[in-house]
């Protein structure tokens, strides 16, 4: 698997993936759940891999970085 998202977009990603996340521990009611949407950036910021960018042509990832 290559990987398509860069260092900022990685970044990014992981921030807003847990400013989401903190949604579950902080807030009550059906909000709460809404807060779990944010494993997905965390996820795919991880992996350092999006599979919705290859559908779009995206790749935020340099081109030597590319090569891992």
């Amino acid at each position: 698997m290559q990987t398509n998202i860069g260092n900022v977009d990685r970044t990014l990603r992981l921030i807003a993936g847990l400013a989401l996340l903190s949604l579950f521990f902080l807030t009550e009611g059906n909000l709460k759940w809404v807060g779990l949407i944010g494993l997905v950036p965390i996820a795919t910021g991880l992996m350092r891999f999006c599979p919705l960018y290859p559908l779009f042509g995206i790749n935020t990832c340099s081109k030597a970085a590319s090569d891992d």
